[in-house]
Formats: C-alpha cells, sequence, structure tokens
C-alpha cells in the first residue's frame, strides 16, 4: 500500500519525518502543499476523521495573518475554505495510509508512527 506524507519540504519536523521513513524503508509518497495544493475533499476528509481542531494550525503565522478574514461565527466549512486556499494552515506533517490519518510527529511518539505505517501493508 502506497502512503503519503502530507507538508512542506521546508518544515523540520516534515523532513525529520521523511527521513525516518525512508531510513525505515516505508514507501511512501510526498505531497507538498505548496507545490501540490490541496483539494477540499482531502481536508474535509481529515477533518471529518480527526476534528477541525487536530488539523488547523491556529499558532502559526500563516493563521495571524488571515484569520481576521474570517466572520465571528465561521463553521467548519468556511474554515476548510481557509485551509484549502492557505494550506499551511495545516499542522503538519499529516500521515495518510489510505485508510486512516495521523497528523504531526513528536520525538516521542515517532517510532508508533512509523509502526503504524509500516502496519498498512
Amino acid at each position: 500500500m502506497k502512503r503519503t506524507i502530507f507538508g512542506i519540504k521546508q518544515c523540520d519536523t516534515v523532513r525529520r519525518a521523511l527521513k525516518d521513513l525512508q531510513q525505515a524503508g516505508i514507501e511512501h509518497r510526498f505531497h507538498d502543499f505548496r507545490v501540490d495544493g490541496l483539494d477540499r475533499s482531502t481536508v474535509r476528509a481529515w477533518v471529518d476523521a480527526l476534528g477541525l481542531d487536530t488539523v488547523l494550525n491556529r499558532r502559526g503565522t500563516t493563521w495571524r495573518q488571515v484569520s481576521d478574514q474570517l466572520p465571528d461565527n465561521a463553521d467548519d466549512d468556511a474554515l476548510i475554505d481557509l485551509i484549502v486556499a492557505h494550506p499551511t494552515l495545516v499542522k503538519r506533517p499529516v500521515f495518510d495510509r489510505g485508510d486512516q490519518y495521523r497528523i504531526g510527529y513528536p520525538a516521542k511518539s515517532a517510532e508508533a508512527t512509523l509502526n503504524w505505517l509500516a502496519a498498512a501493508g
């Protein structure tokens, strides 16, 4: 099974995850938000599976730059549209093993994430 890792190549955490995947021999495809963009159905799948608060990075520079574009009562659909327009609003990396997703790659759970990806086939 092909696994997809979503992120941006400039992100240190994404680079560390990609390096670990390569060293572990886990086949994967890298999808760079900035180069390849994001479509609404992909973001919707992440939000449905993990919740908006897990997907949306409200602590980053991009959020501070664009959050004033939203009305105070913005719903999930409005926030998903904002993420599609500004993909760097997604916490990274996003691991997609075809049937499930994980977001983030903290050092303390890196081995568990690698095992989870490897178990996908």
